[in-house]
């Protein structure tokens, strides 16, 4: 990407900034953090794991899956995204 082209895109940005309601704010900026932080980047463009699950991995997913315990309610996720 050219630099013109860079900053081109950085003053659209900054704009749409400018635009989101204060209340959407909180939410925007833990998007942001998270978009420029390398080690989520590299999270977001490694590759899709394509070996083949274990049987050992299967009973491992299995047993979380009826694990009971403490755990986050979709209400808090979203209170904590801000939305």
């Amino acid at each position: 990407m050219s630099n013109q082209s860079s900053e081109i895109d950085r003053h659209e940005l900054h704009a749409l900034v400018e635009q989101i309601p204060a209340s959407d704010l909180p939410a925007v900026r833990k998007i942001l953090r998270a978009l420029a932080d390398p080690v989520w980047q590299s999270i977001l463009t490694a590759p899709l794991d394509d070996e083949p699950e274990t049987d050992e991995e299967r009973a491992e997913v299995e047993a979380a899956r009826v694990e009971q315990g403490p755990g986050t309610s979709h209400q808090e996720v979203l209170r904590e995204f801000g939305l």
